[in-house]
């Protein structure tokens, strides 16, 4: 490991334990659960960054754990991208950190609040700085409206790709089983846009 790669691996290694010892939105009154939820290492070539954990993953404290994992992985699979591989090698992340818990309706989690993405905002940033990704992998609205314009519609989005400071950002819907999108065909027709650029710059930063 060179010495660029040890600074980095030791500023990511503090950058995640202050994400994991942050209080920020509890001392502000929002009633979160920690931990953090993340995974992955400096030397990651793809960044997946999801809205918020949900709450098998903030027990797993593993990103896109059940059935909103097992759909994400599904699309990458198609890609030639094997779950066990990703999870190890490459970094996964959200806007906000923490469990928001439920909605007030009592159907799906709680979005997290502006103010709370402002707070989760410079972690991102400096995970983005330090792992430096060439393709991140926005999913869901709150991730993609990070590169996007929120004017847009998702099926104006999904399907493309924008090049940001250098790197690919290739947007993929919401995973869960709470989102309906994903099910309807013409809308499948563009994640497998996305899959298929996914799957193309794989093949050029993994060549088999």
């Amino acid at each position: 490991m060179t010495n660029q790669a040890q600074n980095i691996h030791s500023s990511l290694f503090e950058l995640q334990a202050a994400m994991k010892n942050c209080r920020l939105c509890r001392d502000e009154g929002f009633e979160i659960y920690p931990p953090a939820v993340f995974s992955g290492g400096g030397s990651a070539k793809f960044m997946t960054i999801g809205q918020a954990p949900g709450i098998t993953e903030q027990e797993a404290e593993r990103p896109f754990n059940a059935g909103s994992g097992t759909r994400l992985f599904g699309w990458l699979s198609r890609a030639g991208i094997e779950e066990g591989w990703f999870r190890t090698t490459q970094y996964m992340t959200s806007v906000t950190k923490c469990y928001p818990g439920r909605g007030t309706s009592g159907s799906g989690d709680r979005v997290p609040s502006r103010q709370e993405q402002a707070l989760c905002r410079p972690f991102l940033d400096k995970e983005i700085e330090l792992v430096n990704p060439r393709v991140i992998i926005p999913i869901g609205r709150l991730a993609i409206n990070l590169y996007y314009p929120s004017k847009l519609v998702l099926k104006e989005i999904i399907g493309t790709q924008l090049e940001v400071d250098g790197r690919w950002v290739i947007p993929l819907p919401h995973s869960s089983g709470a989102s309906r999108w994903h099910q309807i065909e013409e809308n499948r027709r563009l994640i497998d846009r996305s899959i298929s650029l996914i799957s193309e710059h794989y093949e050029i930063l993994f060549p088999s």
